[in-house]
Order: C-alpha cells, then sequence, then structure tokens
C-alpha cells in the first residue's frame, strides 16, 4: 500500500473501526460484535456478558487494536504528539498468555502492514509511548498500573468477573483523558465490578447469546471457532425444560427454539444464553426483572409516552447524617423518576415539603410519606397546607386483611406488605408491565435485600440495619418505590379493590 493510499485509508477508518477490523485486520465479525466495536470506539466504557464460545476474546482483540492504530497523532515532522497506550490483563497468565496473545498477533500477522513487532505479551513500536501489552491484574502488583498516563489510553479486561475490587480500584485511578474500558466476562456471578458494570449507567452492555450465533441460526459453520448449532441443541436437550406458551417469562430466561418454548437452568443461562444465574430464592427483587423493567422504561421514553394514571408519590425523608430524600413518582405501571436531594447533614422539612406540593397540586395525586422519623415534620406541614391528599405511612403498622397478589401470603408488617407488593409488580409473569428508570442505586438495592418467612408462616423483609450494612448506605430509593405502594385506607378495602388502587 502506497503512502497517499495508506493515508486515506487511515482517515476512513478513523471514522469507523468496523471498517478497519474488515479491510485491515480481515476480522469476520457479526452484528452483535460490531456494535461492540462501535460502542468501544464512541463510549468510554463497555461491559459484555457473553455465552460460551460466542467469540468475546475475539472482540476484545479486534477492540484493542483499533484503538491501538487508530487514536495515535503525530505532527507533519512526525513527532509522536499523542500517544497511546493498550493495556490487556486478565486473572491468569495462561489467559493472557494462551488466549488473548494469539488472537492479537493473528490479526496483527493478518493485516501484514501494521507498524511494530510482537512478542509474547507485548506489541512495540519504535515510539516508547505507543505499545499494547498484556499482563496478569494481581493484588499484588498495583504499581503494574502506574505507567498507563497517555493521552489516549484503552484496558481491556478479559474474564473480568474474576478480578478483585483492588485491581478495579487502581485501574479507575487511570482512566484519564481519551479512555475506553472493555470489560468482557462469563456471567458466573451476580457480585463483584463486573457484575455491577450491568447495573450502571457509565457503562454501554452488551450480552453474547449463543442462539443468535451465525453458526446458530444459519444451521452451518460460517464463523470457525465459535459457537455451532450442535452443540447448543445439545445444551437445550439436557440442560433445559419445555414449558407451555401461556408459561412464557423473560424474567426466567425462557427462550423459543424450534417450534417449542424452553426454561433453562443455570448452566444454560450462563454458559448459552450470556445471563446471569438466577440469584437465590431469598432475593426480593432479581436482576433481571429490574432490567425488563429499565427497557420498557426506555421504549416507552422513544415513543414520547405519556401516563394516563394519576402519581402516587413515595417520599423518604433524610434524617440527621443521611445523604437525602428522595421522592418516586409513580403513574400505573410507569415511574417517571427518582429525585434525590441532598440533606446536607441536616433534615430540610420545609425544602421536602416544597417538592413534595409540585406533584400533589394535582387533587387526585395521592403522596405517602414515611413518618417514622423526620417524614413526620414534613406530614404535619403539609397538613397545615390542607394538602388532604398526603398520607401518612408507617412501615412498622399491621396488615390486617391484607395478602399478595396470588392472595396466598400475609405479612408480618406494612413494609413487609410494601415490598412484596413492589417485587409483585415488578415480577414480568404477572403482567403489570412494570417501567424503571435506569438507577444504579435502586438496582444495587433491590439485588441485595432478602426476605424470609416469620414462625407464624407470614412475609418479612430483612430488618434494613443488615442492608445497610452490605450497601453502606440507606436503602433509601427502594423505599420510595414500595411506598408508592401503600394501601390507602387498606383497613375499608379487599385486595381486588387494593389492586386496583395502586396499579
Amino acid at each position: 500500500m502506497n503512502k497517499d493510499k495508506a493515508i486515506r485509508k487511515i482517515v476512513e477508518w478513523r471514522k469507523d473501526w468496523n471498517k478497519f477490523c474488515y479491510e485491515a485486520l480481515h476480522a469476520r465479525l457479526d452484528k452483535e460484535q460490531q456494535a461492540i466495536i462501535e460502542s468501544v470506539q464512541f463510549n468510554p466504557r463497555t461491559t459484555v456478558r457473553s455465552g460460551t464460545a460466542r467469540g468475546k476474546d475475539f472482540v476484545s482483540a479486534c477492540a484493542c487494536l483499533s484503538f491501538l492504530y487508530l487514536t495515535p497523532r503525530w505532527d507533519k515532522e512526525g513527532h509522536l504528539v499523542k500517544n497511546t497506550k493498550v493495556a490487556m490483563t486478565a486473572p491468569t497468565d495462561r489467559q493472557i498468555g494462551n488466549i488473548m496473545m494469539p488472537e492479537l498477533i493473528r490479526l496483527f500477522r493478518n493485516a501484514k502492514f501494521l507498524p511494530g513487532y510482537v512478542t509474547t505479551r507485548n506489541i512495540r513500536t519504535d515510539y516508547t509511548e505507543w505499545f499494547l501489552t498484556g499482563f496478569k491484574a494481581g493484588d499484588d502488583n498495583p504499581e503494574a498500573w502506574s505507567g498507563f498516563h497517555a493521552v489516549n489510553t484503552m484496558f481491556a479486561v478479559t474474564e473480568a468477573s474474576g478480578i478483585s475490587e483492588t485491581v478495579y480500584n487502581s485501574l479507575e485511578g487511570n482512566l484519564q483523558g481519551n479512555s475506553r474500558l472493555l470489560l468482557v466476562f462469563n456471567p458466573n456471578s451476580t457480585t463483584g465490578y463486573a457484575a455491577r458494570s450491568f447495573s450502571s449507567d457509565r457503562f454501554a452492555k452488551f450480552t453474547l447469546n449463543s442462539l443468535n450465533a451465525e453458526n446458530v441460526v444459519k444451521k452451518k459453520v460460517v464463523i470457525p471457532g465459535q459457537v455451532d448449532y450442535d452443540w447448543v441443541a445439545d445444551k437445550v436437550q439436557n440442560w433445559c425444560h419445555p414449558i407451555e406458551e401461556r408459561d412464557f417469562n423473560e424474567g426466567e430466561g425462557d427462550f423459543r427454539w424450534e417450534g417449542g418454548v424452553y426454561r433453562p437452568n443455570d448452566l444454560f443461562r450462563v454458559k448459552v444464553l450470556g445471563m446471569f444465574p438466577k440469584v437465590s430464592e431469598d432475593v426480593l427483587i432479581p436482576y433481571e426483572w429490574v432490567e425488563i423493567a429499565n427497557r420498557r422504561w426506555k421504549q416507552l421514553k422513544d415513543e414520547h409516552f405519556l401516563p394516563k394514571k394519576h402519581c402516587r408519590l413515595g417520599v423518604d425523608v433524610a434524617g440527621m447524617g443521611r445523604d437525602s430524600s428522595v421522592l418516586c413518582a409513580r403513574y400505573g405501571n410507569f415511574v417517571d423518576k427518582f429525585d434525590a436531594y441532598q440533606s446536607a447533614g441536616h433534615a430540610d422539612h420545609m425544602m421536602v415539603a416544597g417538592k413534595v406540593v409540585q406533584y400533589v397540586k394535582d387533587k387526585k395525586a395521592k403522596a405517602f410519606i414515611d413518618t417514622i422519623g423526620e417524614g413526620a415534620g414534613v406530614f404535619s406541614r403539609l397538613e397545615e397546607q390542607e394538602y388532604y391528599n398526603c398520607y401518612s405511612a408507617k412501615f412498622s403498622e399491621g396488615t390486617r386483611g391484607l395478602h399478595d397478589v396470588t392472595g396466598q401470603y400475609e405479612f408480618g408488617n406494612m413494609r413487609a406488605y410494601c415490598y412484596w407488593a413492589m417485587r409483585d409488580w415488578l415480577n414480568p409473569k404477572n403482567g403489570f408491565d412494570a417501567a424503571l428508570p435506569p438507577n444504579d442505586l435502586l438496582m444495587e438495592e433491590c439485588t441485595n435485600t432478602h426476605w424470609f418467612f416469620r414462625s407464624d408462616g407470614k412475609i418479612m423483609i430483612e430488618p434494613k440495619e443488615k442492608i445497610k450494612e452490605i450497601l453502606k448506605r440507606s436503602p433509601d430509593n427502594t423505599d420510595a418505590l414500595a411506598l408508592t405502594f401503600y394501601p390507602r385506607d387498606y383497613d375499608y378495602s379487599n385486595d381486588k379493590e387494593i389492586e386496583q388502587d395502586f396499579l
């Protein structure tokens, strides 16, 4: 390739990294992999959970080479003025030396004309500040990250769920300037930095599902080395069981295959669907339920949805030393937003009351205020202003005559009832079509709250103090959402009337 043509091509490739992958690296990427490359081109953080043999390491290698060769800049004299450093890391040396580096080396050699040379763990160039390197991510070598300060910096972490919080803390300190963080992993665990990335709005999120792989869809080998139809068919047979169409529940990972409907076990969820395993039975709200509600919210927003139902407002008031008060506005199946207001270490009753008034000026709206603690002052102020559509809600109250949506379960206190009503609302199989705005804090709270049966058979939610120990903060967002399910005048209502009222 002559110099002028090379320059023209570089300009084209800088605009379209997928074109670079195809034309320069001769990489065969499917549509989902191309979407990941595009994300790395334009987004600072990208996370990818993947089924087995779905090409996650291959696409990671393509992304690294694209960043390495398309981001540096030189002046007219050939001096490197915007340097680029790329680090690939994994929990073990074997994963770097036997998996990642061979993918990189093969792609580098496919291109034939890329500057630099390869070693067992590096791609080096004539410039000391322009390179790619691979190394094990261990807690014992945090200094390994200290040299990664550049105009353009990228970190690609494979088997990201196996990396410790200590390493991620060190890595985060280097995400400056034009930086990229790419996580790729099999979703074996629901905890840790990689799992949390899927509930964070800082990351662009992708799932490589083996059911969608080209080899599987076309029932022949289109992309050598990727998962094939026969392997998936065998796993459907051995790791799933058929269900009726009427029992289909997206939240369970149910899927359609060759004219039938199937429910996967955890092995299939992780190895084929690229989903997290089901959380323990005592977790209040599984991750997938919140994720489905998030997707529905985004869809409704894109459609410029206008709710027809009147607002039910949950108000959790910050006390002394707490970070913020939270207002949650729910309109039937649709939660518009969570409003958080900093308390600055003191309870500002007047400010919170003023925020509530913005909603309850509509006389058909209802506000439910936690009046155990600081919320009592807010409620009193609203009473003084004669806002009679505001209600005192106490999680410690009894729940005489109240049940879940099936009519089977009773509850030890009002907190348990409201939290379980929130769970029933979010459960996809109940058909309420819940829509929630993405909220990292809410996701963390929902999936770290547990329930249990009391000795009398009534449901209880674990004490708030236990949740605080895990979160290192109060579950204010979940409390605010749960308050929207407080049953107004519940002493005089039956289950069906309550359901119509709050759903």
